[in-house]
């Protein structure tokens, strides 16, 4: 008797631009631990056509989406159905189909929240952080940063009242803050976790901020990542910061959040962290 193939799994991330992602790589090896047959594409969609795109992949047979910038609010406005944290955030990263409805998810906060306490040890209850950005993706962390019960969270961003606004939009959930990078110069102790999270990560610029932020017990923390230290970890280092990491980890466990809300299986993530640290 002839066997059948197995049915492929279809799923991709949409954006613009999106050809540098590792998420096929990440993916693929999060299905072999499973031995699932997935198919992972990448969709460089402008915003204008977003809605047709999401429309098409789920009407031909895809099972998930992942979405990134400059999609993720537009992805929240299509869903008809969020997730408790994807409501919180107002953004979403992770899409599917569900008996004809389209069901959301924001998986950026747990990747984050995560990969600094399972990978990199880093107690987040009572510490004292600080956010560098007021965007998307600070959106998308704050609920989940603040559900671990920090002393104080504090949001500066180069538009004061865009991180006040911010800070105003999650005070129910925790203490949390908004400034501009000049009010950090009253700043007369380090903080415990300095996380980056501004567009000038996409510059390789560095925002600039009172050093004494950072100290030798300071974990600073990239979203972004890069062969070697970014900008901003090297700033750090040179402010004085010895506990240093870029977003690899975050970068895997939020994609690893996507694949349990697709296939309803949680793949091992320290392996798959490895493998791009060391490709």
């Amino acid at each position: 008797m002839e066997q059948k193939s197995p049915v492929e799994l279809r799923c991709a991330l949409i954006g613009h631009p999106v050809a540098h992602s590792r998420s096929p790589l990440i993916h693929r090896l999060f299905a072999e631990q499973f031995s699932l047959p997935l198919r992972y594409d990448l969709l460089d969609v402008e915003g204008p056509a977003f809605n047709a795109a999401v429309q098409q992949f789920f009407a031909t047979g895809g099972l998930g989406l992942n979405v990134t910038v400059p999609h993720k609010m537009a992805a929240f406005a299509l869903a008809d159905q969020t997730t408790a944290r994807a409501a919180t955030a107002g953004a979403v990263n992770t899409l599917r189909e569900d008996q004809g409805r389209l069901v959301a998810d924001n998986t950026d906060g747990a990747g984050l929240v995560r990969d600094l306490t399972a990978n990199h040890g880093i107690e987040l209850g009572a510490s004292r952080i600080l956010i560098l950005g007021a965007g998307g993706a600070v959106r998308g962390c704050l609920g989940p940063i603040l559900e671990t019960g920090p002393a104080l969270v504090r949001i500066a961003n180069r538009t004061a009242a865009r991180a006040r606004q911010l800070a105003t939009d999650f005070t129910r959930l925790g203490t949390v803050e908004g400034c501009g990078y000049d009010d950090l110069e009253t700043a007369t102790s380090p903080f415990d976790l300095v996380i980056h999270a501004t567009s000038a990560g996409l510059t390789g610029e560095t925002p600039k901020f009172n050093r004494r932020c950072v100290a030798a017990s300071t974990f600073c923390y990239d979203m972004f990542y890069a062969r070697g230290d970014t900008a901003f970890l090297r700033w750090c280092r040179e402010a004085g910061a010895r506990r240093l990491a870029a977003g690899w980890g975050m970068l895997v466990e939020q994609a690893a959040e996507s694949f349990e809300f697709w296939h309803g299986r949680r793949p091992e993530t320290g392996s798959v962290i490895a493998r791009l640290l060391s490709a």
